[in-house]
């Protein structure tokens, strides 16, 4: 069992660090929303479901905490990106700054 809790730790810790990757690699505030919030999501839950096979009878803890992560993650990300939004941030159209210039 503690091969596959693992396992997910791996897979959790996988998305942790493509999700620090995108916030660093991605063009504007919306995108880097996306890339933290999915990966965070995703790398939680795995590490939650890595702990489980770690303690079995934890089960109802970190079941409460992964509907935690599940529900507050999507709201905060789409809070932030209103706000973004309302103070006049715009979204990246597509351009890179290269093909801005020739």
């Amino acid at each position: 069992m503690e091969i596959i809790g693992d396992v997910f730790f791996l897979i959790g810790g996988f998305f942790l660090f493509m999700g620090s990757l995108g916030l660093v690699r991605m063009p504007d505030v919306f995108n880097r929303i996306q890339a933290g919030a999915k990966s965070a999501t995703l790398g939680s839950l795995g590490l939650i479901i890595g702990t489980f096979f770690y303690h079995p009878g934890w089960w109802a803890k970190l079941a409460v905490i992964a509907l935690f992560v599940l529900v507050t993650s999507p709201v905060g990300s789409s809070t932030i990106a209103r706000a973004a939004l309302s103070m006049g941030i715009t979204p990246w159209a597509g351009r890179s700054a290269k093909g801005e210039s020739e």
